[in-house]
């Protein structure tokens, strides 16, 4: 099977800062993009993808905390929202859109989502620690929100910083 890996927005393009749109039929151009995502995710690799990480900018996430090594872990959702919090836990986060750097971040320990499976089928599911912590941040990245956005004072002024020199280099 050929894979489809699609390049990943990194920070600074604007389709990132924008809200995404709800999807609504979920048709074969769905289908084949939620395939091409899971193929980026897992050669990135990651455990959650936005479709706005690949310029997509529709509300579609999916997530896999075993990055593709236990079959059956792989969460596609379309349309999600986050309809229940509970808890906070501090730790390391990083994205796929914002290469190389990790900074600590607190987010809920625990976590309930609603969203349609890619049957369009309505689902709901309670994650707890990690999966919490990527669910979060991959409803945040579909209401144009990054993870640099939690931090504060010196720790998101290094981040930017140091990215502000790679994109003048050109290595960004």
């Amino acid at each position: 099977m050929l894979l489809s890996v699609l390049p990943i927005v990194k920070y600074g393009d604007e389709v990132l800062r924008i809200p995404t749109a709800s999807v609504g039929e979920i048709d074969a151009s769905i289908h084949k993009l939620i395939d091409d995502m899971v193929d980026t995710m897992y050669a990135a690799p990651g455990v959650g993808l936005a479709a706005n990480q690949v310029g997509v900018s529709l509300r579609l996430m999916i997530i896999d905390l075993s990055v593709g090594r236990r079959p059956g872990e792989l969460h596609v959702c379309i349309n999600p929202e986050i309809v229940e919090v509970e808890g906070a836990i501090t730790e390391d986060e990083g994205c796929l859109s914002v290469p190389d750097f990790v900074e600590v971040v607190t987010r809920p320990e625990r976590a309930r989502l609603r969203y349609l499976d890619r049957n369009g089928e309505p689902r709901e599911m309670w994650g707890e620690g990690l999966m919490a912590r990527a669910m979060c941040h991959e409803v945040d990245h579909l209401n144009g929100m990054l993870y640099v956005d939690h931090l504060r004072g010196l720790k998101k002024d290094r981040i930017l910083r140091k990215i502000q020199k790679l994109a003048r280099a050109g290595m960004w």
